[in-house]
């Protein structure tokens, strides 16, 4: 039997996809008001599953709610950049160092799938589905890391900074260098180099996150 409050958090987590790929998208703008009266006549619900939807994208950090005004889609901040960056420098490098030597053949075949979907992404500039391929290589190169807490911070960090991945890697130059690095990581992944890999991984987010801070600075 279904718990009350089962469906309601079901439909939320559906409204909350809707509007996440939205924002990622870009056809939901910064700044851009997420009414609820009005999100509920769209979807055809109540208001409940619409809140519940812009609180789980405001601990995203795609949506602000703002006293008197109301959900809005959050401004690209550079202050975000440095902060998620930051802390993905931290994370992932350990993350891999404990992963990598224990990962599994089907570990191994299941990132030569994923990057080869990757790179034929970024030929067909498939932005939506290179920012899911993204994360998931990653979170593929970590899963056997023993650290659960670090596993699930950097899931978050992940989901957070598509949207500036994706803006970033719109530049053919980026993306090039997005699809040969993560190759190079997982040809490390595959001989076991998981203190290369590591150091790799560092430089790879450190580009990233100039790219993403240069771009915003041009953009003013």
């Amino acid at each position: 039997m279904a718990q009350p409050g089962l469906k309601s958090r079901t439909v939320a987590a559906a409204i909350a996809e809707a509007l996440r790929t939205d924002i990622l998208s870009g056809a939901l703008a910064s700044g851009a008001q997420l009414r609820q009266d009005a999100l509920a006549g769209a979807y055809g619900v109540s208001r409940i599953p619409v809140r519940e939807a812009l609180l789980a994208l405001e601990g995203e950090g795609l949506v602000q709610i703002v006293p008197h005004k109301g959900a809005v889609v959050s401004a690209l901040s550079a202050a975000e950049v440095g902060d998620v960056f930051d802390l993905r420098i931290l994370l992932e490098p350990r993350l891999a160092r404990a992963s990598i030597p224990l990962l599994t053949r089907e570990d191994l075949a299941e990132l030569d799938a994923i990057q080869a979907r990757f790179a034929e992404a970024v030929a067909r500039q498939d932005r939506a589905l290179w920012g899911a391929l993204n994360a998931q290589l990653h979170l593929t190169m970590y899963r056997r890391a023993p650290l659960p807490r670090s596993l699930v911070l950097v899931a978050g960090l992940l989901q957070t900074s598509e949207r500036y991945t994706r803006m970033q890697m719109a530049r053919a130059a980026a993306d090039r260098r997005a699809a040969a690095e993560h190759a190079q990581l997982v040809a490390l992944c595959r001989t076991g180099k998981a203190e290369a890999a590591a150091t790799l991984l560092a430089a790879h987010i450190e580009a990233v996150r100039a790219d993403m801070l240069a771009l915003m600075q041009a953009a003013g």
